[in-house]
């Protein structure tokens, strides 16, 4: 895949994430991760090549594939002005399965109340809010940016614990973006480096990052 945005380009872009599975995506600000994310929300993205969830073509069915994606960003829109759970009465029926004791029970597990309107949220909350929302659609693909900035250790691990119950059934994928290396060595299967727009490595992520450290390192052992 390769789009323009702006004066901005990404380049090169070729993976595949099996169901069952958790990606990471890293490379520092700019390198162009959410706008890797956002090429696949957005059905108006110019991009050659082609975007496939579930094995089906975005541009050609992405009215119903967008049922099957579970956004969780600070970009993602809901009403501010509504609780969480008015929110779910007004834009369950945007979704074809919308299943809203998974989005109580989600949410209770989270912690997070249905009464709390959303532009009163924490940062936190929302994305908990966001989580159990995506849940609730029976979303395939999950994709998160950079949802573990500021998390205390506690609600990390949970989140993590939630994130393999999601996928255990082997029917979901996650696709997420850190700057945190340890938690995308230890956390997910796969792991992506973007460099400028151009994904520069992909493969199993206990095989990558350790590569990149060690080459990290030489170069500044090199150095002095």
């Amino acid at each position: 895949m390769t789009g323009t945005k702006g004066k901005f380009r990404l380049q090169n872009i070729s993976f595949a994430l099996p169901a069952g599975y958790i990606m990471g995506l890293m490379g520092v600000n700019g390198a162009g991760k959410t706008t890797l994310m956002n090429y696949i929300m957005n059905e108006k993205s110019a991009y050659t090549g082609t975007i496939k969830i579930a094995g089906q073509d975005m541009k050609q069915d992405d009215g119903k594939l967008k049922n099957i994606i579970g956004l969780v960003s600070e970009e993602n829109r809901f009403l501010n002005e509504r609780t969480a759970a008015q929110n779910v009465e007004i834009l369950s029926g945007f979704y074809e399965d919308f299943d809203k004791e998974i989005f109580r029970s989600a949410m209770e597990t989270m912690g997070v109340s249905g009464n709390l309107t959303y532009g009163k949220m924490s940062r936190g909350e929302k994305l908990k809010f966001q989580m159990a929302f995506a849940m609730a659609h029976h979303a395939r693909l999950y994709l998160l940016d950079e949802v573990t900035v500021g998390m205390d250790p506690v609600f990390r691990m949970d989140f993590f614990r939630l994130l393999q119950r999601i996928i255990r059934d082997g029917q979901c994928s996650v696709l997420m973006t850190s700057h945190i290396e340890s938690e995308m060595e230890q956390k997910t299967d796969y792991v992506g480096i973007l460099e400028q727009g151009n994904l520069v490595h992909f493969g199993e992520s206990m095989d990558i990052i350790p590569r990149l450290k060690g080459e990290r390192e030489a170069d500044e052992n090199e150095a002095q």
